[in-house]
């Protein structure tokens, strides 16, 4: 096997940055609700897994076909090449959704695709006894959507927001693909300065330093299809070794962070070294009123709090006020705000230049965009 389908799942709002990611690799990519899907040769695994900065996951599609009977369902996941994806040892978990769609039953539909896999396997491995399951792990999904049945392998292991680097977090962190991607969405780059009055616990300026050092997120971590016959050893030395020689380590950045809790602060800077950032990115404790900007042409890139505590609002309204005031004075600025607080404009006392809804996990966000006028 030399090709394989790919999906690339991402949250709800960042397909379109996650299929342009995938065709920065060098692969087509067709964007659905939830996901963008490409043929891609079998070291397209290993590369999309180390390199996509806001995809959740990479998996295998192994097949997709019309099942309204769990004869039907049985009967077609069986027909399938398992085994052309599976090691004979391989451990086969299965999950399962259904939407829509007359199998209703998610229990019911995972104990069959898992039989029709087992007997496929055994059929063509020659077993006789159950299988093994003790080798690598090929965490198996089937999705019914309006009865249309999608099985999948998933070749990442651990979500691809784990980087490996948070070694501490707030009470309400981003996800690192998400901060990635608000990184993404403006035009920064990595010669401008970059600042995050709200930094929590740095996420949105490590994901940036990344980002403008162009070191591959997945660098630090480990991944399920690495145990696998199927990606050979050869296909992520040459991942690895392509990441190393992208990486641009002198680049040099002017990145601050700040925050009002001390704890954050450090937080902060141990997973930025954790991230391998060492002291690229400058930590300060302070609250966002005494925010002072020296240079021109920079951006401002945040997730405040959301004030959705009513204790809060006052509080965080005088944030948002505070942090406009400031930024009228540096037009050269481009200011992008994340927050589910709907009052947002009339607060930072300005109308965004653009918007774009993005979900903070379950909750939904704007994401507010005012570009600077860059001083000649």
């Amino acid at each position: 096997m030399k090709q394989v389908t790919l999906i690339a799942t991402a949250a709800m709002g960042l397909e379109s940055i996650v299929a342009q990611e995938v065709r920065d690799l060098g692969y087509e990519a067709a964007v659905e609700n939830g996901k963008v899907i490409f043929d891609a040769p079998i070291s397209a695994i290993p590369r999309c897994n180390l390199w996509l900065r806001t995809a959740d996951r990479v998996k295998i599609l192994v097949g997709k076909f019309q099942a309204k009977t769990f004869d039907e369902l049985f009967e077609q996941t069986k027909a399938l090449p398992w085994e052309s994806y599976i090691d004979e040892t391989g451990q086969i978990p299965v999950s399962g959704k259904s939407i829509k769609s007359t199998l209703y039953s998610v229990p019911d539909c995972q104990a069959i695709v898992k039989k029709a896999i087992v007997e496929r396997m055994k059929l063509k491995y020659g077993l006789i006894n159950k299988l093994e399951e003790s080798g690598a792990l090929y965490k198996t999904e089937i999705a019914l959507l309006k009865d249309e049945a999608t099985l999948t392998i998933d070749t990442s292991g651990v979500g691809l927001h784990k980087r490996g680097y948070r070694v501490g977090q707030g009470e309400a962190p981003l996800k690192e693909t998400l901060a990635a991607a608000l990184v993404l969405l403006t035009n920064w780059k990595p010669d401008q300065p970059l600042i995050d009055p709200f930094c929590g616990s740095g996420t949105i300026l490590i994901e940036a330093a990344l980002i403008g050092q162009n070191i591959a997120p997945g660098f630090n971590r480990e991944f399920a299809s690495e145990e696998w016959s199927l990606v050979k050893q050869r296909h992520w030395d040459a991942a690895f070794g392509e990441a190393e020689e992208l990486a641009n380590y002198d680049q040099p950045l002017s990145i601050v962070g700040s925050d009002i809790s001390h704890q954050m602060i450090e937080t902060a800077q141990a997973n930025a070294l954790e991230a391998g950032l060492g002291d690229l990115i400058q930590w300060k404790q302070m609250q966002v009123s005494d925010l002072t900007i020296k240079q021109k042409d920079g951006y401002l890139i945040s997730n405040p709090p959301y004030g959705q505590r009513l204790s809060d609002k006052e509080e965080v309204e005088k944030m948002y006020q505070d942090l406009g005031d400031i930024m009228q004075n540096h037009p050269s600025w481009s200011t992008y705000i994340i927050t589910a607080y709907e009052q947002f404009e009339k607060a930072f006392g300005k109308a965004a230049t653009k918007k774009r809804k993005l979900f903070n996990g379950f909750i939904q966000t704007n994401y507010y965009q005012y570009f600077g006028k860059k001083e000649k």
